[in-house]
């Protein structure tokens, strides 16, 4: 198996979820997931979806935020529902995944946002969207939806036992998501990744450093650390609208992030429009110079 910055479309076909973790770990830190909105039905130049876009500008996976399981559908994607992903994938040429949202019972910061059943972290919606065509779960919260760290403890080992090796899961927060007890350096601790790993979860999710008050990159760093000593990979996460920062501040965070020693860097959804392409590219530049950057570009695939 190839590193997964080297991977053509169809080096990926048929891949067991051993064998793209093994992929992911070969690339020494230095792949991309671009994570993408779906809260508005709009793309950013039509005909073409924003998945494209970005996977023009660097991005080596994609990641879904909002996509409704019961209902599934892309902006700038026209075919029969249950088609929507893997048309995708077929237009990208990359790894897909969705969050999906564990509700907990901790106290709460603010008014809780409603969310549709098809976004939660259920292992109805973990088995429809392996039928969709999914690569991957990324079980997480969006802002003021009152996620919280056990009930995606819990969401993870009931995914695994549903899904068996089907799926990668990836498990974390990147802020609060509303939980009051989880906010701050709070959100993520030792012995929690250790129960996310013992539960069946492939990849620890963490806030990147300076993108949450008192998450440094000494944190991070200790944090990544932990989680390769479980024999697991890490995604640090850019989740506080700082996507659409300057490039220089992302750049400080991508490089950050690489000397923390992340095996995947998140770039969120909160820049002007949802898609920084800019920052994106800037982003890749930092952790994998012009050469590499170019090649995911011209490994992108187009209709």
């Amino acid at each position: 198996m190839k590193r997964l910055i080297s991977c053509e479309t169809s080096d990926l076909a048929d891949r067991t979820r051993q064998e793209l973790l093994d992929a992911i770990e070969a690339s020494e830190g230095r792949v991309i997931v671009q994570e993408l909105s779906l809260f508005r039905n709009t793309v950013m130049l039509e005909p073409i979806t924003d998945a494209e876009i970005a996977c023009a500008f660097g991005a080596d996976i994609i990641l879904l935020n909002a996509f409704d399981c019961e209902r599934p559908h892309v902006a700038g994607i026209t075919c029969e529902p249950e088609e929507t992903i893997r048309t995708l994938k077929r237009y990208t040429g990359r790894l897909i995944g969705l969050n999906l949202e564990p509700v907990g019972n901790s106290a709460t910061l603010g008014e809780l946002e409603a969310m549709p059943s098809g976004r939660a972290g259920t292992v109805e919606n973990a088995l429809r969207a392996r039928d969709l065509g999914f690569d991957f779960i990324l079980l997480t919260g969006n802002p003021g939806t009152g996620v919280d760290n056990t009930a995606i403890l819990n969401a993870v080992r009931d995914m695994r036992s549903a899904l068996g090796d089907d799926m990668m899961i990836f498990a974390g927060k990147m802020h609060a998501a509303g939980s009051k007890d989880e906010a701050g350096e709070n959100i993520v601790s030792k012995d929690m990744i250790r129960a996310f790993a013992e539960a069946g979860a492939d990849v620890i999710l963490l806030p990147a450093p300076g993108t949450v008050p008192g998450v440094t990159f000494e944190f991070v760093r200790e944090m990544v650390s932990y989680i390769h000593s479980l024999g697991k990979l890490s995604l640090t996460a850019i989740g506080t609208s700082q996507e659409g920062a300057s490039p220089q501040t992302i750049e400080q965070i991508a490089l950050m992030c690489k000397m923390s020693g992340t095996d995947l860097h998140h770039v969120g959804d909160a820049g002007v429009g949802g898609l920084n392409p800019e920052n994106l590219m800037a982003y890749s530049m930092a952790i994998r110079g012009k050469r590499h950057t170019y090649l995911r570009m011209a490994r992108s695939i187009n209709r």
